[in-house]
């Protein structure tokens, strides 16, 4: 499940979107794609021509809040549907300015004949290794954002989460990672890094053409931050999700199995940084 941007709007945006589609057909699995548009100029012809298999749904831009765009909220519920209504394996959750691992589903697999065919559980991979400028930046870098989620779940479960989504908002940019976390707490899933066996490659975004700069960003992420607390208080859930900075996402996240050598000094590397983010968030408050 994903979103597209316009089309045409900006040449660098569709050349990402398209090495993305490209990246999909690519995958050694059958896929569906199950595409949410808001009135998104050109994304339901260009989708028409691509060799992949799609759910495509509009859903109106004036039917959201007056300036927002798009809302993941409306791509998981329409996701879900698909999901409950069809025999699918996986519902997987995915931006759309990435390059998906061509064999990640071999080791998906792998993890489902491990623990037995019945069994629930949740794949990502972090940290992704961002393409900036067309430079592949430190694959240690500790960034921020995991951009691929893979639910093993059943159809109990999949009704489940579709419930607890009725406490659940969510517009333009910002906490999508720390929400679907909690929601492997939420359906009690295991989690699986599989950072060591494929490499994600992010692409960053022409943000400067779509108008969606560090402010926006911002901005958007502290109202969906609101949303996602009254999510998290409705549904049982720690809000150390919401106020526990990515600190608390990487912990939940974190497995000994899944580690190698550079996935260790990543974690080295955000430890590090903590002293630093907490004097800044002294600094911040003394001003305000």
């Amino acid at each position: 499940m994903t979103s597209l941007r316009p089309i045409g709007k900006s040449i660098e945006n569709d050349e990402i979107q398209n090495l993305f589609v490209e990246s999909l057909k690519n995958i050694n699995a059958e896929i569906s794609l199950s595409l949410t548009q808001f009135d998104d100029q050109g994304v339901e012809e260009y989708i028409s021509k691509q060799d992949i298999k799609t759910f495509f749904i509009n859903f109106e831009k004036k039917k959201l809040p007056m300036g927002t765009k798009y809302s993941n909220k409306v791509m998981l519920e329409n996701a879900v549907d698909q999901y409950l209504k069809y025999n699918f394996e996986y519902l997987v959750y995915s931006t759309a300015d990435i390059l998906v691992p061509k064999n990640v589903f071999l080791f998906v697999d792998k993890i489902k004949e491990k623990l037995g065919n019945s069994k629930s559980f949740c794949a990502l991979i972090y940290p992704n290794v961002l393409k900036k400028n067309g430079i592949i930046i430190s694959d240690t870098t500790p960034l921020y954002g995991i951009d691929l989620f893979i639910f093993k779940i059943t159809k109990e479960e999949a009704l489940k989460l579709k419930k607890s989504i009725e406490s659940w908002d969510q517009y333009d940019w910002g906490i999508n990672d720390n929400f679907y976390v909690s929601v492997c707490e939420l359906l009690n899933l295991p989690i699986y890094n599989l950072y060591k066996d494929n490499k994600l490659i992010k692409i960053e975004n022409d943000f400067k053409t779509i108008k969606e700069d560090r402010e926006w960003q911002t901005i958007s992420w502290n109202k969906n931050k609101k949303y996602f607390i009254n999510f998290l208080k409705y549904n049982n859930l720690s809000l150390l999700y919401a106020y526990g900075s990515y600190y608390y996402v990487l912990y939940k996240i974190f497995r000994l199995k899944d580690f190698n050598f550079k996935l260790m000094i990543v974690y080295i590397k955000f430890l590090i940084q903590i002293p630093l983010h907490l004097i800044n968030k002294v600094l911040k408050t003394f001003k305000k």
